[in-house]
């Protein structure tokens, strides 16, 4: 049966300007990382893309080498645009990136101008569409040049096999340098995707700054630190959850009884504000107006349901604010 999305499926995202670009972004976008490989059905993953599209998120992520196996996500979403978004193309933002291992040799890693190009040839392929939205390089490569790398994302702007481009896991200096040569080469870096929690908030230490300056937008992944700023850990580790049966990025010893003092006194608080604990964490990820969108990972429709209502909860307090800090620094 043909989809028809909602009619309402706008009505109450918060969309945000991406740096100074046109572009604006759904505050919260959709990563089709470890859940659109072989170990999800078809059908669960049909269900999660329509469920965030109904609910106005317009931004689906992918890159080259999630799966699992390697490609399997991009292969998956071709399968899925063909079947229900073609006729929706453009109502979506979609994203793939390159530049960790994706195939054997010299040539399938890292930031060289061979690799990005032959890659996201290859994504598109998979995907079945003619171009991406953005194309992101996936993090910095110490050896090849970073003019080498921006000089691939500008010629891919260029050749039409994206409309802008984007770096990833890039430190301030690094994206600060990659942001200039690109303005220099007359392609704008739109956006930085780096990773972002409550636990980890090393892109405060001057990375927003650097975006801001430059006018640039920031995407944060992991916003709920794999899983860990849900309500999945609160009593123990769940045969189901990610930690449970698939532990390449969330291993079990990593759930300390530390954290989880921290975490069940986030989950108090976001009680108290009348949320869930992740509906809270993804809004302290969007409480500063330089994060574009935050990028979640879904196994199951109703964690799109669950996770949409962040953009609706109640304003932070300044209280509450130094509350979370004072726990995180417990």
């Amino acid at each position: 049966m043909a989809y028809i999305p909602a009619e309402n499926r706008y009505q109450d995202m918060e969309y945000r300007r991406c740096g100074s670009s046109g572009v604006k972004l759904p505050a919260i976008s959709l990563g089709l990382w470890h859940n659109f490989g072989s170990i999800t059905p078809f059908n669960v993953q049909q269900s999660v893309l329509r469920t965030a599209f109904d609910h106005g998120i317009t931004h689906f992520d992918l890159a080259n080498n999630y799966g699992p196996p390697y490609g399997e996500a991009e292969y998956n979403f071709g399968l899925h645009m063909d079947r229900d978004w073609s006729p929706h193309r453009d109502e979506l933002i979609l994203s793939t990136k390159a530049g960790y291992d994706m195939w054997p040799g010299p040539y399938g890693n890292w930031g060289s101008r061979k690799y990005l190009i032959a890659s996201l040839d290859q994504s598109l392929r998979r995907m079945h569409v003619d171009y991406v939205d953005i194309f992101y390089h996936h993090r910095p490569d110490p050896e090849t040049p970073l003019e080498e790398t921006m000089a691939a994302l500008d010629y891919i702007v260029r050749s039409g096999r994206a409309l802008y481009v984007g770096i990833s896991n890039y430190k301030p200096e690094q994206a600060r340098q990659a942001i200039q040569i690109l303005r220099q080469m007359g392609t704008p870096c739109l956006i930085h995707q780096p990773y972002y929690n409550m636990f980890d908030r090393w892109i405060e230490d001057g990375l927003i700054d650097v975006l801001q300056e430059e006018k640039v937008g920031c995407i944060c992944y992991a916003p709920l630190a794999g899983g860990l700023l849900t309500d999945r850990y609160l009593y123990g580790i769940p045969a189901d959850s990610r930690a449970g049966h698939d532990p390449r990025f969330l291993k079990p010893d990593s759930i300390t009884e530390e954290k989880m003092k921290k975490i069940r006194a986030l989950h108090a608080l976001a009680g108290k504000r009348g949320q869930k604990l992740s509906q809270m964490a993804l809004q302290w990820v969007l409480r500063d107006r330089a994060i574009t969108s935050a990028l979640i990972g879904a196994s199951r429709p109703g964690q799109i349901l669950d996770n949409v209502k962040a953009v609706c909860g109640p304003a932070f307090t300044q209280e509450e604010l130094d509350e979370i800090d004072r726990i995180l620094r417990a």
